[in-house]
């Protein structure tokens, strides 16, 4: 039976740690409950904003069996199944495939730079040999670049390879990926990984995001995504302007991920002590970055919680599906968006977007 199209705002999730350092299983679990509540329509454990090559093989499997386990197939799970090589990766992908994952997230080579010939005979052996369905991922800023044309090659010859998942943020690109793979493969996925123009790569036809900030303000992720759905261009667009504050703060305030780890204990969880010692001045930014947070969350009605237990959904004072950001400082676009304005919005978005972003999300 055909599996469903991987679509819709997955989230990065990261992975609270306790006072030793290590996994806290129950604040995890705690953070998965909450995330689905608030409307994220996946979770991608094990990805780049998860701190995947700070765990241990061991700990990566055991992050997915709690996801699992605690997921419950409430919504489907993108679990990183990136090793050290060949051989381990595929052993992984035949694990997470026992334990039911949707699909596996598979990033470029890292630490070695390789060619463009040898990338595709890495996809192309994990895909014959893969049990599950797999998402290629291209991070150019951590890992080795894909090339539009392996893309291309990959999609078409491995039935497998269901989905990219694009952290680049180069618009262009994406439409070259749809305008060549989607009209062959309508049921291929394309996710974009860089928060800043989540707005206008779903405009372009984007299915959805892997995208980091969804795991601190879901609700306004949900949000852009369901205003374009809907057609409702102009609220997407106001949430777009109000994503990137945030994208700009967690990514700003020190090394990537770490501000992200605040982001989520503003959130209300015991995230614990990163694995990664900080100097005094990240330290410092950090310090700073929970205070501009606070003011942001507070601005949008999203206070932090209280480390005792998450508000459910539907006491939330955030209905990600009727309220609209404040406009008193964005452009207004008036009347139904037409191919024509659809466009304009595109190009004004890209631009300023592209003026203010410096840092490739995920």
């Amino acid at each position: 039976m055909a599996q469903a199209k991987i679509e819709g705002i997955f989230t990065p999730n990261m992975v609270p740690l306790d006072d030793r350092g290590n996994i806290c299983e129950s604040e995890l679990r705690r953070y998965i409950d909450w995330l689905i509540d608030r409307g994220v329509h996946g979770l991608y454990p094990n990805g780049s904003t998860g701190e995947f090559v700070r765990f241990t093989p061991e700990e990566r499997r055991r992050i997915i069996e709690i996801t699992v386990d605690q997921v419950a197939g409430r919504v489907p799970i993108l679990a990183g199944a990136a090793e050290a090589n060949v051989k381990e990766t595929i052993a992984t992908c035949e694990y997470y495939a026992r334990l039911g994952v949707r699909a596996v997230a598979i990033v470029c080579p890292y630490y070695y730079r390789v060619s463009v010939d040898n990338i595709y005979q890495y996809f192309s052996e994990i895909a014959k040999h893969s049990p599950v369905d797999i998402t290629i991922y291209n991070i150019p800023w951590l890992a080795s670049p894909l090339d539009l044309d392996t893309i291309i090659r990959l999609a078409e010859e491995h039935p497998r390879i269901v989905a990219i998942k694009d952290s680049s943020g180069d618009l262009p690109q994406m439409m070259r990926m749809l305008t060549a793979i989607r009209p062959r493969r309508p049921e291929f996925s394309f996710l974009t990984g860089w928060d800043a123009v989540l707005f206008p790569m779903l405009l372009i036809g984007c299915d959805g995001g892997t995208n980091a900030t969804s795991g601190v303000v879901p609700e306004i992720t949900r949000a852009i995504y369901d205003a374009v759905r809907q057609g409702r261009m102009d609220e997407a667009r106001r949430w777009q302007y109000r994503l990137l504050r945030y994208n700009d703060c967690l990514f700003g305030a020190s090394d990537f991920p770490e501000g992200f780890r605040v982001g989520v204990a503003c959130r209300g969880f015991r995230m614990g002590v990163s694995r990664q010692p900080l100097s005094e001045r990240h330290r410092e930014n950090l310090n700073r970055l929970r205070l501009e947070l606070a003011q942001l969350l507070a601005e949008d009605g999203l206070e932090e919680e209280s480390f005792l237990g998450s508000t459910p959904a539907k006491e939330s004072p955030f209905e990600y599906k009727s309220v609209s950001p404040d406009s008193s400082t964005l452009p207004t676009v008036i009347g139904s968006p037409s191919q024509v304005e659809v466009e304009r919005l595109v190009q004004e978005v890209v631009a300023v977007l592209t003026q203010k972003a410096t840092w490739p999300g995920q």
